[in-house]
């Protein structure tokens, strides 16, 4: 999934907004953002246009996990 997050400055106030797309609309997202930017240049206040994605089937937790004692990773160098 995607969510796309911009701001609306109007004086001095800001307003948070968010759009939700499926998994499957990725290039949806991407051109939605695109006409965002399109109204930011044309001298609109929206602001901070940025997309995050979080894949529904992942198989762990995002994040760092806690590993055990037998765990062993190095780092090889040539």
């Amino acid at each position: 999934m995607y969510m796309v997050y911009w701001t609306i400055v109007e004086q001095d106030r800001c307003t948070p907004h968010e759009r939700l797309f499926e998994t499957t609309e990725m290039v949806e997202a991407m051109q939605y953002m695109e006409a965002l930017r399109k109204r930011q240049r044309e001298g609109e206040g929206v602001r901070f246009i940025t997309m995050s994605s979080e894949h529904p089937d992942l198989v762990g937790h995002p994040g760092v996990d806690v590993t055990g004692p037998d765990y062993n990773w190095k780092k090889r160098r040539r």
